[in-house]
């Protein structure tokens, strides 16, 4: 059994097999999985430099652009839902919340009828902040999908939610094996199909 660059996880030979029979040869699928293990690596470099920027912390940074993101997305987050996205527990959430409301980066609001249900907004600066220091960047990849047809930008965006559902499936078994009390019994175990 192998190990996939993308994750470090084990990868049976079925699995590899599969890759290779949609994918290409193993070195394209190991290609693959490494770009987009680079991709998160920038990923989180742009946040930690925007954090550096307003002058937070990385998880404070990291929360902000959580909260942003729902809001354009128009789901904004409760303090329950931000834990678990930054992975974190709910009083470390909350110690985040209140530096970023402490720095006027977020705000509380009880919006919905039932008052005890927070909900996150971003601060009234923050999203033009935001917009300034990621511009030139959402330029850059603005020119750069508008070089793709769009057929092919459709059909990576389904590749990504697809990749996105197999590993969260994976990850929420990960966490009923150990919430079981099981263990993993050796290293990546709990990871295995």
């Amino acid at each position: 059994m192998g190990r996939c660059n993308f994750v470090n996880m084990p990868v049976t030979p079925a699995a590899r097999g599969a890759a290779r029979s949609n994918v290409g040869d193993g070195d394209q699928w190991e290609g693959l999985t490494e770009r987009l293990r680079a991709y998160g690596a920038n990923y989180r470099e742009f946040s930690r430099r925007f954090a550096a920027w307003l002058g937070l912390h990385s998880t404070d940074a990291e929360a902000l652009l959580e909260i942003l993101a729902a809001e354009e997305q128009g789901s904004p987050l409760s303090p329950a839902r931000l834990s678990g996205r930054i992975g974190k527990s709910n009083p470390a959430t909350s110690a985040v919340l209140n530096r970023l409301e402490a720095a006027g980066h977020v705000v509380r609001t009880r919006e919905n009828g039932d008052r005890r249900v927070v909900t996150l907004r971003s601060g009234s600066d923050v999203q033009a902040l935001a917009d300034r220091f990621f511009a030139p960047l959402g330029r850059d990849v603005g020119a750069l999908v508008r070089g793709y047809p769009a057929a092919d930008i459709a059909r990576f965006e389904q590749f990504l939610d697809d990749l996105l559902v197999v590993m969260s499936d994976r990850l929420a078994a990960h966490s009923d094996a150990f919430a079981d009390g099981g263990t993993d019994g050796e290293q990546g175990g709990a990871f295995r199909g």
